[in-house]
């Protein structure tokens, strides 16, 4: 009701022009941010001129910074960054300063929308799920229960600012320099070519923590097996500060030659390494986003979250799913609250052959 009334009060007419500088929005996580990139590549097509700056937090900033459609990073710090007034209004005095003409939110908060509102950013451009973009005045309607994939939804804030329908992939250009120190360090191992690089972590970040998208170790290390074995490929297992328990299980359950690698990398450095993969095997995560992204073949297995909202948007990707029944009100995960790979997940037997076939398309 209170979004309502106050969409009602605040105007939401604009007219775009042509701005000089815009500021986008989107500012977690790994890989929201990394489906925004297709938003992003429309966002500099239809204004080649304009200086973009993209508002981010520290960690996913590292994974985007390098983006050749990004002239600038504000970073918005740790506070992510509107959890009290004292963050909301310290963010609104950061956009103006930064004499933005245009801002393009792809973030549902009211608290963002409130923001933008108040930093005086003459066209503001955002999503407005359930009246809670009443500080936009170009808003774009969204229907949380509908199944739409996230790209496809950041891409309409954009096309509602250019006055037409935009598409692009999520993509993320693989830096000459992280190329050549990827090359170095698979040379310095001894690794040759072919090799699957995989990613057995993945469900924690710090908007939501969700365990069950992991594909269990164990079914993970078969699979690994079973995929690598016909091709004679080695194995580069990868993982965050967090995740050394976790990728050394599955590498005791392996059969072939395999290295760890984990908290080693940069985003960077990951997105070459998949890119001069055989393909990439990772759950519904970041990182695999990340993957796709920079044009690996890639395989995210997904668990209690949908594949039409979250599976990578790239041209060359296989999500594997069993479908279980989601909530209806958009929500992540699946509505059984004891979901269980056992039980509800795909199975190791049917990852294999659906990966083998993938790789021979």
């Amino acid at each position: 009701m209170l979004y309502s009334i106050l969409s009602r009060a605040i105007p939401a007419a604009a007219i775009v022009g042509k701005p000089r500088r815009i500021v986008f929005l989107r500012p977690c996580c790994i890989g929201d941010v990394v489906m925004a990139t297709a938003a992003l590549s429309a966002l500099r097509e239809t204004f080649p001129e304009a200086h973009i700056t993209w508002a981010v937090g520290p960690w996913s900033a590292r994974a985007i910074e390098h983006h050749q459609a990004v002239n600038a990073i504000l970073d918005i710090g740790e506070d992510m960054p509107l959890r009290t007034p004292t963050a909301l209004l310290r963010f609104a005095r950061l956009l103006r300063a930064g004499s933005f003409d245009l801002a393009v939110s792809l973030v549902r908060s009211p608290l963002m929308s409130l923001a933008l509102l108040l930093s005086g950013i003459p066209i503001r451009a955002g999503l407005d799920s359930g009246g809670r973009g009443f500080g936009y005045n170009l808003r774009v309607p969204i229907d949380p229960a509908a199944s739409e994939h996230e790209s496809e939804i950041y891409l309409k804030a954009v096309s509602a600012v250019a006055g037409r329908q935009l598409q692009a992939y999520a993509n993320l250009p693989v830096a000459n320099h992280a190329l050549a120190s990827i090359r170095a360090r698979l040379a310095e191992a001894g690794i040759d070519a072919p090799f699957i690089v995989a990613h057995p972590g993945g469900g924690a970040n710090p908007g939501a923590q969700l365990a069950e998208k992991r594909f269990p170790p164990k079914q993970f290390a078969e699979t690994l097996n079973r995929v690598a074995a016909p091709r004679g490929a080695g194995v580069i297992l990868l993982g965050g500060p967090d995740d050394g328990e976790l990728v050394a299980d599955v590498e005791r359950q392996l059969d072939l030659h395999a290295v760890s690698w984990v908290n080693r990398l940069t985003f960077q450095e990951i997105g070459a390494l998949a890119a001069e993969a055989l393909i990439y095997i990772g759950n519904d995560s970041g990182l695999t986003h990340l993957a796709a992204a920079s044009g690996a073949k890639t395989v995210m297995l997904m668990g209690p979250t949908d594949p039409k909202r979250y599976a990578p948007y790239t041209p060359d990707h296989l999500a594997l799913w069993k479908p279980v029944k989601l909530q209806a009100d958009g929500a992540v995960h699946a509505a059984r609250a004891d979901w269980n790979w056992a039980r509800d997940g795909v199975s190791a037997d049917e990852a294999v052959a659906r990966i083998l076939t993938f790789l021979d398309r």
